[in-house]
């Protein structure tokens, strides 16, 4: 293994500890409140989820895990989406942050238990969600591009059906719930903000891709909807 393959396999295993280990327990970390069970409940569903749909896809399309393990690798990505991807990332960071710091400082205050309730059901729902469009599609690869290489084709079974871009709508329903299940509604800023990046994401991965993949325009015109059933 030569230098550059080093450090880009160094970079990944940092970042999967950031985004799978350190991101979840931002609240308990920084509240450093070690009772709180709602962010203990976070991190558990975060964690249990990343490591379940990946075992899931290992099984299922391991192509498509070696694929986005070696994200960093192709050349071929669009510009826009190396800005936009850790755009993303930070928009999910700074929720649990912010909420952390709320916590921590008493910011907001008390989210009532039966909407903590449901705020936990549209959390697991939008894990179920994002992960069931990882699972059914083999080409969820980390930056948008053609995987010419892998004989890239429209996928429009499961929960593309409905929807044009599942997997961000998914993220964005977890992140949308997740300031109220933690008591905080400065996250709600750090929501906007990722709304803000996942809607221009999606705008321009789904301009690209009828342009340029093969029969996803004719698709594009039976679903209507890209990110929200009946809104856009």
């Amino acid at each position: 293994m030569n230098n550059q393959h080093k450090t880009l396999s160094l970079r990944i295993v940092v970042q999967l500890l950031f985004l799978v280990v350190l991101m979840p327990f931002l609240p308990l970390l920084i509240s450093w409140r070690w009772e709180w069970w709602e962010a203990w409940v976070y991190a558990i569903i975060s964690i249990l989820g990343f490591a379940i749909s990946r075992m899931l896809l290992a099984q299922r399309h391991p192509d498509l895990l070696a694929e986005r393990i070696r994200f960093l690798q192709h050349h071929n990505d669009k510009r826009w989406d190396r800005i936009l991807a850790p755009l993303v990332g930070l928009g999910c960071g700074l929720v649990p942050m912010v909420a952390g710091l709320d916590a921590r400082f008493g910011w907001s205050p008390s989210i009532t238990q039966s909407m903590k309730i449901l705020s936990l059901v549209i959390l697991l729902a939008g894990y179920f969600l994002g992960s069931y469009a990882l699972l059914e599609n083999r080409f969820f690869s980390y930056l948008v591009r053609i995987q010419a290489e892998r004989a890239h084709q429209v996928v429009s079974s499961g929960p593309y059906r409905w929807i044009r871009h599942p997997g961000y709508a998914g993220l964005l329903l977890a992140n949308l719930a997740t300031p109220a299940f933690l008591d905080s509604r400065w996250a709600f800023l750090s929501v906007g903000f990722l709304m803000v990046v996942l809607v221009i994401r999606t705008a321009l991965e789904d301009r690209f891709l009828q342009d340029e993949l093969a029969g996803y325009a004719d698709y594009a015109r039976r679903i209507r909807y890209r990110l929200l059933p009946g809104v856009w």
